[in-house]
């Protein structure tokens, strides 16, 4: 049987060069949203507005705010939940945002290539 020419997969060389152009150019363009996202900073409040937590788009805690009328040495509780809340919800605005940005520069692929 005659061995066919070519190369594997029946891409030309060329058509390699600019995929491997656009994947250099995607990974830079990662690279400058990851820094630019760490950058960022998410606020979340809970209890209305009476916890308010700061979180870094490194996902790291930079700020909490309590009202005076929430800090209840009897309630200790209830103080815990509205910071974890408050926290939680910063975080997920992170995640929402990092997804965004993923799916943009994507094109909605899901982070997966088209090959």
């Amino acid at each position: 049987m005659a061995k066919r020419g070519g190369f594997p997969g029946g891409m030309m060389p060329g058509n390699m060069n600019n995929l491997m152009k656009q994947a250099q150019k995607m990974q830079r363009q990662m690279e400058e949203n990851q820094k630019a996202l760490e950058e960022k900073e998410f606020t979340a409040a809970a209890g209305g507005g009476a916890v308010e937590v700061t979180i870094s788009g490194k996902k790291e805690v930079t700020k909490v705010k309590l009202a005076e009328e929430v800090v209840d040495p009897d309630d200790i509780e209830m103080l815990e939940d509205l910071i974890m809340a408050a926290t939680n919800e910063a975080l997920r605005k992170v995640e929402e945002e990092s997804a965004a940005v993923m799916s943009k520069l994507t094109g909605g692929l899901g982070g997966g290539f088209p090959f």
